[in-house]
């Protein structure tokens, strides 16, 4: 499984989050993909107004205040699927 971070320089919360999404993949020992937003239109479009955001297998798993419980029981929950 791929977790795809999406973040922007200068966000607060988006420091806040990478470390939950880190340390989530860590322990589960699956890849994370950080992507800039201002990177390319078609993410600034989709995640610019909920940043951070966190996607897996195409879902939306988490956004804005990213918590490591509630994540990581949506993760578990696409793993199982």
């Amino acid at each position: 499984m791929i977790i795809y971070f999406y973040t922007r320089p200068g966000c607060h919360l988006c420091e806040d989050a990478q470390k939950v999404v880190s340390s989530i993949a860590q322990k589960w020992k699956v890849e994370m993909v950080e992507r800039n937003i201002d990177t390319k239109d078609e993410w600034t479009e989709k995640y610019g107004l909920i940043i951070p955001a966190v996607e897996a297998g195409g879902e939306l798993m988490a956004y804005g205040h990213v918590e490591y419980e509630s994540l990581l029981a949506k993760l578990k929950q696409r793993v199982k699927e």
